[in-house]
This record gives C-alpha cells, sequence and structure tokens, in this order.
C-alpha cells in the first residue's frame, strides 16, 4: 500500500468540497482506497482507477457524507447524474476487463456448444425458462447456436469494483477455486481412470481422511491448498487428503440413524426444505394422463402403524404433528429424462415425519415414484422403517435417494437461487440507480461484495454444462432446468425474509405476543431460533437507518432514484415475474425497511447458514451423497438382482452412492467453497465510514450492534442459544463466534460437534456477510 500526498490550490471562497476528480496516468490500473483533505473531508473510494489510456473520462469520488437526490447540493447534482450514466453503458459491444459497466442478460453462457454439440443449454430467462438475469458481458453469439453466447474469453467479465480483493483472492477466490478445478480434478481424474468405479468398502471411503490418495507428482499442483495438498511421501507420488468433517468426527455412523436424517432437516444444511402438512391426501398437482395416479401411496393406515398409538391420524393432522420433504413434483417431470442418462437414476420423492412428545422429530415413511416410462405404468413404492432385515436396507437405500434429491435442492435452490443468483439483479439495480452517495446504496455495499465475482466462478466452472454440478448431482444435466422451475413455481420475494418463509412453509404462524412475532410450530427448530435473532437485529438496524433518512413518508416515493431501483429490480432483474401482484410496494418507511431486511438477510444469514457447513455436512458424501446413481432393488427387479441384494445389500448402497471421482471432486470443491477469508465482514462487526460521518446513524450502529450482539451484556435483547446433541444450528456453529466469559453468569453448552464439555457466553454474536 503507498501513500501519495498532493497541493490542491483551492480558492477561499469555494465552500464545502463534495467531490474529487481523479484519473490514472500510470499504465497499470490503481486501486483508490480513500483520498484525505487536510480538513479531514474523507472520500471512501474502494475502487479501480483504470489507466487513462484505457479509460480516458476521469473518476468522480464523492465525500463519505450521504445525501437522498433531493438534498443534493446544487453543484453537485450533474455529477451525480453523470457518474450513473457512466454506469449503466449503452448496452452495446463486449465489455472488457477495464470496464465499470452494469447491464442486464439473461443466462446465455451456460453451454458450451462450440466446443461440443452435448455440450449446449437452454437459455435460462424468458417464458421458456424463467429465471433472474446476469451482468451482461456482451460476448459474441456462437456460430453453432445463435442463442448461445460464447465462452471463449475467460474469466468472465465482472465490473472490475466487483472483483476480489488481494486478500481474499489469495485466501479463496478465483485462484483456490481455479486450483481446484485445474489442478486437483484433473490429478483425481488421472488416478480414477474408471470414472464409473464406486467405493468397494466402508473402509475404502475412510482412507481418504486418514491416508489420502497418492497422485503423480506435478508441477501443476499448487502448495496453496494446505488442507487438500499434504505433500510428497516420496518422490514420487503427491498426497490430496482430505480432513475428517466435524460432524463424521465427532460420530462416525451418525449419519446411519434415523434420528440424525431427521435432526439435519431443522439444523443441517438444507434447513428451508421441511414443511407442515396441512392438507390430506397428500397431492400432486402435474397432469394425471402424462404422470401417473396425483394421489400418494402414503395412507392413514401406515401413518397410524408408524406412530405406534400415540395418537389417531386426525390428532396427529391437527395438532400439527406431520412434516414432510416434498419433492414430488418439482422432480417427476425430470424423472424420465434423467434415467436416459448414464450413471444416474431419479425419482420423485415425499417424506414424512412425526413430531414427538419430546420435541424430536422421527421418520414415518418415504415415497419414491417413477412415472409412466417406457410403456411402463406409474410404479411407486412406500418405504418405513423396520427391524427386517431386507426392509431395513431398503429403507437404507430409500435415505440415500431422498438425501440425493435433497443435497440437489440444496446446492441449486437453498444456495444458489435463493441466494447468490436472485442477488445479482439486486446488485446491478444498485449500481445503475443509486448514486454513491445514496444512502441505501451505501447501506447495502458490504452485503453485496464480492457476489458477482462468485458468480461468474459458478458459471465458468460450477453450474455450466459439464461443470461440477452437473457431473456430480443426480439430474445430471437437468440442474439448471430443475433450478429454473423451482424460480418460476416456488420463488417469492415476500417470503424470502426469515419470518415470511417459516410462515408460508408453516414452520411458524403469526403471533404478536411471541418473541420476533412468530410462534414457531416446532420449538426446537435451531435454525430458526437463531436466525430469528439475526432477523431481528437486521430489521432494527434497517428500521432507524431508514428512519434517520426518511422520517417522512413522503420522502420514499419523491427519491426518484429510489424509484427507480425497485422499479427495475422487479421489472427487468426479475422481469419474468414483473406481473405479479405478491411485490411489495415501495411507499413508506415500513416498505422499504421491509424491503431492505429481506435482502440483508438473504445475504447473510440465509447464506451463511446453506453454505459455511457445506464441508462439514457433506465431506463425508454418504451423510449427503449428491447422486444416487442406481434405482431402488425393489423395482422391477430381475432374479439375478434380487438376489444379489439380498446376498450383499451393502453392496448396493455403495454402488448408489457417488462414484470414487465425483465424491472427492465435490469434496474438494466443498472444502474451498466453505472456507473463510480473512477479510470476511461480520455485521455489528466494522462500521462503514459513510456511516460513521453521521452522528444519528453511527449512534445507532453502536447502540443496535451493543444490544444485538452483546449477549448478557444487554438483558433486553439477551437470549443465550443452547445446544443440545440433537439440536444443532448451522448458524450458531458456522457463524456466530464465541469467546469464554468469566462473567458469572454462563450456559453449559454440549454438542457432539464441540471437542468438550465447554461453558461459553455469547459474548459476540457476528455472522458472516454473503462471502
Amino acid at each position: 500500500m503507498y501513500t501519495y500526498k498532493c497541493n490542491f490550490d483551492v480558492p477561499e471562497d469555494f465552500g464545502e468540497v463534495g467531490a474529487i476528480l481523479a484519473e490514472n496516468e500510470y499504465s497499470q490500473k490503481m486501486f483508490f482506497k480513500t483520498i484525505v483533505l487536510n480538513n479531514s473531508v474523507t472520500f471512501t473510494c474502494e475502487s479501480w482507477v483504470q489507466p487513462k489510456s484505457e479509460v480516458p473520462d476521469k473518476r468522480i469520488f464523492f465525500t463519505d457524507k450521504s445525501y437522498l437526490p433531493s438534498e443534493t447540493p446544487e453543484a453537485l447534482k450533474s455529477l451525480r447524474t453523470e457518474d450513473l450514466e457512466s454506469l449503466r453503458g449503452n448496452g452495446e459491444g463486449e465489455r472488457q476487463s477495464y470496464d465499470r459497466i452494469y447491464d442486464y442478460d439473461v443466462y446465455d453462457d451456460l453451454g458450451d456448444p462450440d466446443l461440443n454439440l452435448s455440450l449446449a443449454q437452454p437459455v435460462l430467462g424468458g417464458d421458456k425458462h424463467p429465471y433472474p438475469r446476469r451482468c451482461r458481458t456482451g460476448r459474441p453469439m456462437s456460430t453453432i447456436d445463435p442463442n448461445a453466447e460464447t465462452r471463449t474469453k475467460l474469466p468472465f467479465y465482472v465490473p472490475s469494483d466487483e472483483e476480489f480483493s488481494e486478500i481474499k483472492d489469495a485466501q479463496f477466490g478465483a485462484r483456490l477455486l481455479y486450483n481446484v478445478l485445474h489442478e486437483i480434478v484433473p490429478a483425481l481424474d488421472s488416478i480414477y481412470t474408471d470414472k464409473d468405479k464406486g467405493f468397494p468398502l466402508f473402509t475404502d471411503i475412510d482412507l481418504l481422511y486418514n491416508q489420502g490418495v497418492n497422485v503423480p507428482p506435478t508441477e501443476k499442483i499448487t502448495s496453496d491448498l494446505p488442507r487438500l495438498v499434504k505433500g510428497a511421501v516420496d518422490a514420487a507420488h503427491d498426497v490430496i487428503q482430505f480432513e475428517t468433517p466435524e460432524t463424521m468426527d465427532r460420530d462416525t455412523f451418525s449419519w446411519f440413524r434415523d434420528e440424525e436424517f431427521c435432526r439435519q432437516m431443522l439444523a443441517g444444511l438444507n434447513p428451508y426444505s421441511i414443511q407442515l402438512v396441512t392438507e390430506w391426501p397428500l397431492m400432486s398437482k402435474l397432469d394425471p394422463a402424462i404422470y401417473g395416479p396425483p394421489e400418494s401411496a402414503i395412507t392413514k393406515e401406515i401413518v397410524e402403524k408408524e406412530i405406534g398409538g400415540v395418537m389417531s391420524f386426525d390428532e396427529a393432522l391437527e395438532q400439527k404433528k406431520l412434516f414432510m420433504l416434498d419433492y414430488h413434483d418439482l422432480l417427476l417431470p425430470y424423472v424420465s429424462k434423467t434415467r436416459r442418462l448414464e450413471g444416474t437414476t431419479l425419482y420423485g420423492s415425499r417424506t414424512l415425519m412425526f413430531l414427538m412428545p419430546d420435541g424430536t422429530l422421527r421418520p414415518l415413511a418415504i415415497e419414491l415414484t417413477r412415472p409412466p416410462y417406457d410403456g411402463k405404468p406409474q410404479w411407486n413404492h412406500v418405504y418405513t422403517p423396520t427391524w427386517n432385515a431386507t426392509g431395513a436396507w431398503l429403507w437404507k437405500l430409500a435415505k440415500a435417494q431422498v438425501l440425493s434429491h435433497d443435497s440437489a435442492y440444496h446446492e441449486l435452490v437453498s444456495h444458489w437461487l435463493r441466494t447468490h443468483c436472485v442477488t445479482e439483479p439486486y446488485i446491478i439495480a444498485t449500481n445503475r440507480q443509486l448514486s454513491q452517495m445514496h444512502p441505501i446504496k451505501r447501506l447495502l455495499l458490504p452485503y453485496f461484495r464480492y457476489t458477482m465475482q462468485i458468480n461468474s466462478l459458478a458459471r465458468l466452472a460450477l453450474i455450466n454444462a459439464g461443470g461440477v454440478i452437473e457431473s456430480t448431482f443426480s439430474p445430471g444435466r437437468y440442474c439448471m432446468q430443475i433450478c429454473s422451475d423451482a424460480y418460476d413455481q416456488l420463488w417469492r420475494f415476500d417470503h424470502e425474509a426469515l419470518p415470511a418463509d417459516l410462515i408460508s412453509r408453516g414452520m411458524a404462524v403469526e403471533d404478536p405476543t411471541a418473541s420476533h412475532g412468530v410462534k414457531l410450530t416446532i420449538e426446537d427448530y435451531p435454525f430458526a431460533n437463531d436466525g430469528l435473532l439475526i432477523f431481528d437485529a437486521i430489521k432494527q438496524w434497517a428500521t432507524s437507518y431508514v428512519n434517520h433518512y426518511y422520517p417522512q413518508a413522503d420522502l420514499i416515493g419523491s427519491d426518484e432514484e429510489l424509484q427507480a431501483w425497485w422499479n427495475e429490480i422487479r421489472t427487468v432483474g426479475h422481469g419474468d415475474k414483473k406481473d405479479e401482484t405478491w411485490w411489495p410496494q415501495l411507499e413508506t418507511q415500513d416498505d422499504l425497511v421491509g424491503i431492505l431486511s429481506t435482502i440483508m438477510w438473504v445475504t447473510s444469514g440465509h447464506h451463511s447458514a446453506v453454505n459455511f457447513g457445506q464441508y462439514d455436512f457433506a465431506g463425508f458424501f454418504p451423510n449427503r451423497p449428491t447422486i444416487a446413481r442406481t434405482k431402488m432393488p425393489n423395482e422391477d427387479p430381475t432374479d439375478k438382482e434380487w438376489q444379489s441384494f439380498i446376498k450383499r445389500p451393502e453392496d448396493l448402497l455403495l454402488n448408489c452412492f457417488p462414484s470414487q471421482i465425483q465424491a472427492t471432486k465435490v469434496m474438494a470443491v466443498l472444502d474451498v467453497l466453505s472456507s473463510h477469508s480473512p477479510d470476511e465482514e461480520y455485521i455489528g462487526g466494522t462500521i462503514e465510514p459513510a456511516w460513521e460521518v453521521e452522528p444519528a446513524i453511527k449512534w445507532a450502529f453502536l447502540s443496535d450492534s451493543q444490544h444485538s450482539y452483546d449477549g448478557l451484556g444487554h438483558k433486553k435483547y439477551c437470549k443465550l442459544i443452547h445446544i443440545t446433541n440433537r439440536a444443532y444450528s448451522p448458524l450458531v456453529w458456522t457463524t456466530l463466534e464465541y469467546e469464554i466469559s468469566t462473567t458469572p453468569t454462563t450456559n453449559t453448552i454440549y454438542s457432539p460437534h464441540l471437542t468438550t464439555y465447554t461453558k461459553y457466553l455469547i459474548n459476540t454474536l457476528k455472522f458472516k456477510y454473503l462471502f
């Protein structure tokens, strides 16, 4: 880092300095961090300034003082407009690395027909496949498929200010992910010559963590991956060795148990899918002429048998004791197509659970359905827990099928779609419509940092045709079409805030007398318990911030930048849903607080819960297999297939799991995606410069942070997070920092995921922003 000093000749009657024009006369780009005048006026730039040989226009930087458009000093109005216009571009030409242009495009660059016709993919975005918009790159269109944008120039363009910092780039980001994909994965490919080979024994899985995989030494293997590359054991080999995930390190066989299977639906990697059963019988909404009878094969009699006399079926339904994972209608249209791919299978699935009197969930039944296929009628079967040996192995295999569905839904919908993909239009609109000086842009900026760069990397190597997701998850080449269907059928902005999400799934009901304004249907729901604390803190901060800058409601309606921002998010960035009636209006302070709180939650608490625990839960793939490669043994078996299952059922489970190359590829990528960067930011941690210069905002930040995050220091806002061996929260484990305190009041916390019985005081509650 360098500090430059210079002198300005400023007339005495110039008045207050509000902006600076800067240009870079060097041949290389420069990162401007701050400009400080000797009268303590500060310009927080945090931006790349390109050489004037590439970008001749001077850069405009404004002071840290925020202004609504109507309050902008007269001398700054034209500069405010000019700066915004420079970020919008004209929608033409190919974007270059030095550009700062934010514009919209459809997802037409996931396929690569120029490389191979088998890698062609439909365009996501539009009437046929609704989808959010991405940042426009302007690359030429393919000569093979005129609807596809070429992928010839890599890496993909993102506006220069969206690139990783040097610290994050070194510790996470482009370089480490690139190294995994272009060094580790090819090294694994070189030793796993049989791409379909599974693990012969469970002990072979353990060797990945105990001994690692010997690979031929190569100059391409980098030393920047110390958690994976352990160094040479001899002159002839390097070792790729995986760390044992904490969950498995504490209890190796927890993945085998039914109680853990259910517990992770409330406190695992995907706590966003479980929902209350409100109607019976369970019915499909799909066309029965195509997909077969719509009524579920899970009957009242099956439920009452599994409940075992605790209560009647009608009582269980009325008392809100029945819950389910329902991937039936989302997946069933893809079952036939997926089964024509090599090395994978698929079902529509429903998983039914019962809330026991002690507050834990118990699985009752799994229904797997295959629609009419190759001249055969619909096939479905209901599996239940049993002590019968054959039935017990069928039950384990059915759970593996469901877990592969849940893994795909988690990665494609709960993670990619609902946090990364839908956020990109927010970022584009914020930069196109809200000035640097706008207080709402300065509020949102920390929540958006690095997201577009991560999304670009995902399009480059993770969600693209033939990429990591397609090659390792059950739906294969149909993964992103399923993601589009989920956006079309399930995504609603007004259900993305945590309380609204819980209510929409029947996991909570509105209750003004309850904490956070909702009463949970399952009291011991760790993700929701902790998440509501965090959501309330976010909303409290947003309320203080909005009410300061908009003391009257009419200021909301008259803010042309703010109104243009919200209109562009709805009608362009999420244009395929522009006519939905559920979009919130933006007329009052409460409207704006609700919109901002939703965006801030999605990019922080929601993302933390579904991202940072990925390796801890899925790094031991039997716990969360990403793919089911074989059908159930009782689905139209031959005598030979059935006898093979009877003799060695464990072989069928191992063959159902990912192959060796699929498992290790996913583990290597999740190891990077789950890691934390040294420069990650924390809500309530560091105050932004623009917040600090405004006394009321600084006070609100410090006050809200103190109240919301200081544990027992403020009894009004204090709530200790209790972790038990059945109620572990991903938000606690992966995103909160605990500090040992000498304060007498403590909370004894035990978890199989913590190393010892330890007394902790929650001294600070800090959690990660989106990356």
